[in-house]
């Protein structure tokens, strides 16, 4: 028997703001998981903003109050699964940021001034944390462990970005998913522009189900969803309606975002979907003409 368990924190909505300085939406919910023991535990990714990250400190201190946070793990390198590093390291001394060595490849990038302003710096305008705090590469065999549990790294490759990762928790058969998996909010296909990037994404989910999870905790999701393995499915099922209606006659990004809004009535965050049919649009001419 384990005494490992685990909660979920999810970020809510906030507004983004565009390069004319108009309102852009809302971002999509960013789920955090505390995975803890009788006296440790180890957050798996953060949110974006300070006050997003001050509301988390908040919730963990409530949820541990007499357990140590010992890690953070990051799951991939979007900065809105790690801007809130520098201020859960303060909250929470002698924690440590985790990631695979990709993973901090690619958070290097996106704090790269060029990245970070056409990206995150105009969308969230003095609401990120600064100086940034970047992750420590995991050593070889990719493994934290807690309490004398192994929290294992899984590397599945694609997903909606490049080197994403899976923290793998066989003692209690969780899956904490990062954006590899999605819950009822629209998946985010701007990176994902081609069938094989697409394709490279469903084989990345057939990775986690291969571990047969029993709780799968998707990287954005709605607050009230269950943390279940159907995530799974329903996560394939979007990426496969996405490629029918592609090649299945889609006329424009409009007429494919519609169609998906047809399928998919209650997920969120329609910006999201917008950008990923466009963006297919895109790629595809682009592989016409060559």
């Amino acid at each position: 028997m384990t005494s490992l368990r685990a909660d979920v924190y999810v970020a809510p909505p906030i507004p983004w703001t565009r390069p004319n300085g108009q309102k852009g939406g809302l971002w999509s919910p960013i789920s955090c998981t505390l995975i803890h023991g009788q006296d440790e535990a180890v957050l798996v990714d953060t949110p974006i903003t300070t006050s997003q990250t001050e509301a988390l400190i908040s919730w963990i201190k409530s949820v541990i109050p007499r357990k140590k946070l010992t890690a953070i793990y990051i799951t991939h390198g979007h900065g809105d699964h790690f801007f809130g590093i520098p201020l859960l390291l303060k909250a929470f001394p002698g924690c440590k940021a985790l990631a695979t060595a990709a993973t901090l490849e690619h958070m290097e990038e996106q704090i790269r001034p060029d990245v970070f302003e056409g990206m995150w710096g105009g969308r969230f305008s003095g609401e990120i944390p600064r100086p940034f705090e970047l992750a420590q590469a995991l050593p070889a065999g990719n493994e934290i462990f807690l309490e004398g549990n192994v929290l294992r790294a899984v590397e599945v490759g694609q997903a909606d970005t490049h080197d994403s990762t899976v923290l793998w928790v066989p003692a209690i058969k969780l899956a904490v998913c990062g954006d590899v998996v999605y819950g009822d909010v629209h998946q985010m296909l701007g990176e994902c522009d081609t069938k094989a990037k697409r394709g490279a994404w469903i084989a990345a989910i057939r990775k986690v189900q291969d571990l047969r999870p029993e709780i799968v905790v998707a990287g954005h999701k709605k607050t009230s969803e269950i943390d279940g393995a159907f995530h799974l499915e329903n996560s394939i099922r979007y990426i496969e309606s996405f490629e029918e209606f592609l090649e299945g006659g889609a006329k424009d990004p409009r007429d494919l975002s519609r169609k998906m809004l047809e399928r998919f009535p209650t997920r969120f965050n329609e910006g999201t979907l917008a950008i990923g049919s466009m963006n297919a649009f895109k790629s595809s001419k682009l592989t016409t003409k060559l």
